[in-house]
């Protein structure tokens, strides 16, 4: 144990999945290989499909991806993760992703098309929203099936802390909010249109917080955006493919991921069950595309870079098992090391 009551140890990869997985699967991580260890799981949650870590990586959260939709906070505390209370429900049906910011979990409710703010307890478990702590999305997109109204995939606070920033599939557009701290009131303040019929799906933003990437769902392309922290503006200038000519189709990409001193940035393709290596170029604003290598499993459902930065790991969600790479410094281009099986794994998030 350390002075404040934590055990002592090394970073731990937790691993959340998708109906029919593994609950919560906790991993120790080797520190030279990136190589993965089962420690034990937990089912606590049901379908715990996305995960995050609080900012002192003392709790970790987790939607739960049913029809009516929860999201529940682990106390990190102790060798294994422990639910601080029973999961809270967030007033939209089938949450896929999830924040902590300004006293309240942000959770993106992908059926229901909206947004939600739950209050944190003193002890950091959610609450149930507050009237206003749930914004509804409208509008739809091209696509005959996936765009027939709005369908919330990703929600992130900006490295400003004074925006949040909602990305939405079905209407083919990220939303820029305001939240009340005290009262978790979500107020939308401009929606902008990325190219319609693309599904906009997750947002990452540069390290020097000037610039947004968003990985497109239903195009597999990463496209662009400044971003003006001051005024709240998310302008696109440019698309990068993910792919190149002649991959897999259809390619549903699901996930990007930045390094920490801007060179690089990946992205994981399902379909052509790849990690697409792109090198942020002119300072991040004209990504290119390096190559592309195989992700080792079956339909990377999320990608996730080590905190140590030497380390990719991609969760195969429909061969079940999380696969890690190390990443050559110089080129950016990940080489498979090995993998640890977890069913219907969908997403990894580190805490030590």
């Amino acid at each position: 144990m350390n002075g404040d009551g934590r055990n002592d140890h090394g970073w731990r990869a937790y691993i959340g999945s998708t109906a029919g997985g593994a609950g919560v699967v906790t991993a120790e991580t080797d520190p030279e290989s990136g190589a993965l260890k089962e420690a034990h799981r937990t089912d606590a949650v049901a379908h715990p499909s996305y995960l995050a870590v609080s900012g002192d990586r003392r709790l970790l959260y987790a939607v739960s991806e049913t029809p009516d939709g929860a999201a529940a906070a682990f106390s990190l505390a102790g060798e294994r993760p422990v639910l601080l209370a029973p999961p809270a429900p967030v007033h939209g049906s089938a949450p896929t992703h999830l924040t902590p910011h300004a006293g309240h979990l942000l959770t993106a409710n992908y059926r229901s098309g909206s947004v939600s703010a739950l209050p944190l307890r003193a002890d950091g478990a959610p609450t149930e929203p507050r009237a206003g702590g749930v914004l509804q999305h409208h509008g739809s997109g091209p696509h005959p099936e996936r765009q027939t109204g709005p369908h919330a995939h990703a929600v992130v606070a900006d490295p400003s802390g004074r925006w949040v920033l909602s990305v939405d599939l079905g209407t083919d557009s990220v939303r820029v909010c305001d939240i009340d701290p005290g009262s978790g009131e979500l107020v939308m303040r401009r929606e902008v249109a990325m190219r319609a019929g693309t599904g906009p799906r997750h947002l990452r933003f540069h390290p020097d917080g000037r610039l947004a990437y968003v990985i497109n769902e239903l195009e597999p392309t990463v496209t662009t955006c400044r971003w003006d922290a001051v005024r709240g503006l998310l302008t696109p200038v440019g698309e990068t493919p993910a792919l190149p000519e002649g991959g897999a189709t259809p390619t549903l990409p699901s996930e990007f991921v930045v390094s920490a001193d801007g060179r690089f940035g990946w992205a994981a393709n399902r379909g052509d069950d790849s990690i697409a290596v792109l090198e942020l170029a002119d300072g991040g604003l004209a990504p290119r595309l390096v190559t592309t290598v195989p992700c080792g499993g079956n339909w990377p459902r999320d990608l996730a870079l080590h905190p140590d930065g030497r380390h990719l790991y991609a969760a195969n969600e429909r061969s079940g098992d999380v696969t890690w790479f190390t990443v050559d410094p110089a080129t950016g281009i990940p080489e498979r090391g090995g993998s640890l099986p977890v069913p219907s794994a969908s997403c990894v998030v580190f805490a030590r």
